[in-house]
This record gives structure tokens, C-alpha cells and sequence, in this order.
């Protein structure tokens, strides 16, 4: 611990300096909090320092916890995530929460990822799972976070923009790319340097573009009094309200997250 700090201090707070060193002791010796504590004068082998000279010096450069050890934890799975794939965020365990309420037997996640919604989904469900990324390295990734969580996930690569129709389900999810270009300004290094732009930002001049065509194709392919959910940009909540309720959708809900951020919706097509 101390070696952290010594190493990181006025890099990062100090509170995420304490998270980060039993983070990277429990990777690297499976030790808890507590067995920091119990063994807090074991002499550590070269190897093991070596790693953590090596954690430190990623650490640095802003590079997130969760790429360096290679995996992240979500909605109580071990996934694992890369460049390749988003970090999952907490919010989205609340929109899996909201989700896991309502009934359903088949769903589709769009915009997979690292595979942590439609495995969450899966492991707490009886419901027949489908997931799609247009990102074939996503993929691989969710694939193989799928086998490891032992759970049947029907995989499909494909550009929404290029579909007319979805396979037919009674429930579809979306956590499409909803940051603005112009947002980067406000954003940190190790988000903007590390995490797929790919999955994070949209054009502001169509901000709203994957929102506009996952409903067209929900619309059109959700069983009748399927329900449709999406995480979302706060500041578009109006917005993607009317792009459903004209499209047709009704019973739409806007709810925020534990911030008090506009952050998920539901709608039904009936």
C-alpha cells in the first residue's frame, strides 16, 4: 500500500489509490482486505514486484484498472473487457436491474459489447438471449465472456444501419454510443484514451441517429406488448421520448439512475 502511494500520489485521489493497490494485490496473490492486513510484511517474490512496477507505470498513463488486469466485474460476473470493448458501468447494472422486473422469454441486446447486459440477462433468466455488435473484436470478446459465465448466447456481427428487420423477441435492449464529439473536452484521458470511440460517440449534428433506427427496427420486429429499453444521454430524454411515441410506442418511462440522472427508458409496442 504504501508503495502505491508513494508511486501514484497527485496522479490520481487518494481514495481510487487505496482501490487500485487491493485491486492489483488480490489479482496478483488473491489476497481480500483483510489478508493485506494479516500479511502486511510478507516479503513479496521479484516476479510479483515486477507486475506491480508494471501496474504502477500503466496506472500513470491513465490506463484503467480494468485493461490492465484484463477484466472487469459486472452485475456479479468476472468479464473480461480490452480496447476492444466499453468498461461496464454501474448505471447499466441499474438498467439490467429494471429489466430483470418485467417478463419475457427472448431478448436481444444491440450494441453487445463486452457481452455484460445479454450474459447478465441469461444468467438471471430463463429467456432465450440473442446479442448484437457490428464489432467483430467486440465479439470475440463477448464470446468468449459468454463460455467462461457458461451461459448460451445466440452472437449475431451486423451494421444496424444496413437491417430492415430483427429477429423477432419480446424484449429489446440498447446501450448504443450516445456521448457528443463536443463532449470530449469534459471527459478523462482514460476514458478518451483508451475506451472504443466506436462505442462512445456520435456526431453532433444527428446525435439521436442509432436511438431513430433501433426503434424503427424494434417497432417492426418486438412481439406484441414487447418492450424496449435504452440507456441514454441525460440531456436527450425529450427527444428520444418523441422519436418513440412517434414512431408508435406507448407507456414510455423515463428513469433516472442512482445520480438522479435522466439515464434509461422503457416503451411498449402494443
Amino acid at each position: 500500500m504504501p508503495f502505491f502511494k508513494r508511486e501514484l500520489l497527485g496522479t490520481v485521489e487518494q481514495r481510487e489509490i487505496t482501490s487500485f493497490a487491493y485491486i492489483a494485490i488480490n489479482h496478483l496473490l488473491g489476497y481480500s482486505r483483510s489478508d493485506c492486513i494479516i500479511n502486511a510484511n510478507q516479503q513479496l517474490t521479484s516476479d510479483t514486484v515486477t507486475r506491480l512496477h508494471q501496474i504502477i507505470i500503466d496506472l500513470k498513463r491513465n490506463k484503467p484498472i480494468q485493461y490492465i488486469l484484463g477484466k472487469a466485474y459486472f452485475y456479479g460476473l468476472e468479464l473480461k473487457v480490452n480496447q476492444h470493448t466499453l468498461i461496464p458501468r454501474p448505471e447499466t447494472e441499474e438498467l439490467v436491474d429494471w429489466i430483470l422486473k418485467e417478463d419475457f422469454e427472448s431478448a436481444l441486446d444491440i450494441g453487445a459489447g463486452s457481452g455484460c447486459i445479454s450474459i447478465a440477462l441469461a444468467r438471471n433468466s430463463q429467456a432465450k438471449i440473442y446479442a448484437l455488435d457490428v464489432s467483430s473484436n467486440a465479439l470475440k470478446i463477448a464470446r468468449e465472456n459468454a463460455e467462461k459465465n457458461q451461459q448460451n448466447i445466440h452472437f449475431i456481427q451486423q451494421d444496424i444501419f444496413k437491417l430492415n428487420t430483427l429477429e423477432a423477441v419480446d424484449l429489446i435492449v440498447s446501450n448504443p454510443p450516445y456521448v457528443l464529439n463536443t463532449q470530449k473536452v469534459n471527459m478523462n484521458n482514460n476514458v478518451l484514451n483508451f475506451e472504443p470511440s466506436l462505442a462512445l460517440f456520435v456526431d453532433d449534428k444527428n446525435p439521436l441517429a442509432f436511438y431513430q433506427k433501433i426503434s424503427e427496427l424494434a417497432f417492426e420486429s418486438l412481439n406484441i406488448n414487447g418492450k424496449l429499453f435504452f440507456e441514454i444521454n441525460e440531456q436527450f430524454g425529450k427527444e428520444i421520448i418523441l422519436i418513440l411515441s412517434q414512431i408508435g410506442f406507448v407507456d414510455i418511462e423515463l428513469k433516472k439512475d442512482v445520480n438522479g440522472k435522466d439515464r434509461m427508458i422503457k416503451s411498449v409496442k402494443k
